[in-house]
C-alpha cells in the first residue's frame, strides 16, 4: 500500500495538540452520516497509531507530535491511493484548522 505523508505546523504545546486531536477523534466517533466507521486509536506518549474504515476500505497510519509540527503517515489501500492528492490536501487543511490559534478555554 502506498503511504501518504504530511506535516502540519503548529505553535502550541504538545499537550494542547494532543488534547485537540483526542477531542477531534471523539467528535468523529459521535457524528452521524460521516463515511467512516470502526475508528481505533492507540496512544504511546506523543504518538498515535490509528485505523479507520471508509468506503469499504481500511486505512491505517500513525502520527507523531513534536514541538513544532504533527507528522502524519497514512497507508492508503490501492483504491483510495488514486485519491491521495485530495486526501493529503484535506488532512493538511483540517490539521491547520484544528491546530491554529491559541489554546481553547474550557
Amino acid at each position: 500500500m502506498p503511504n501518504l505523508t504530511a506535516s502540519i505546523p503548529h505553535q502550541l504545546s504538545r499537550a494542547e495538540v494532543k488534547r485537540r486531536i483526542q477531542e477531534q477523534v471523539s467528535t468523529l466517533r459521535q457524528q452521524k452520516g460521516v463515511p467512516i466507521s470502526n475508528l481505533q486509536e492507540t496512544w504511546t506518549g506523543d504518538a498515535m497509531a490509528f485505523s479507520v474504515s471508509s468506503m469499504g476500505q481500511v486505512i491505517s497510519g500513525h502520527l507523531t507530535i513534536d514541538d513544532h509540527a504533527v507528522h502524519v503517515d497514512v497507508a492508503l489501500p490501492w483504491f483510495l491511493s488514486m485519491l491521495s492528492g485530495v486526501v493529503k490536501q484535506r488532512i493538511e487543511h483540517q490539521g491547520r484548522h484544528l491546530l491554529g490559534g491559541p489554546a481553547k478555554d474550557k
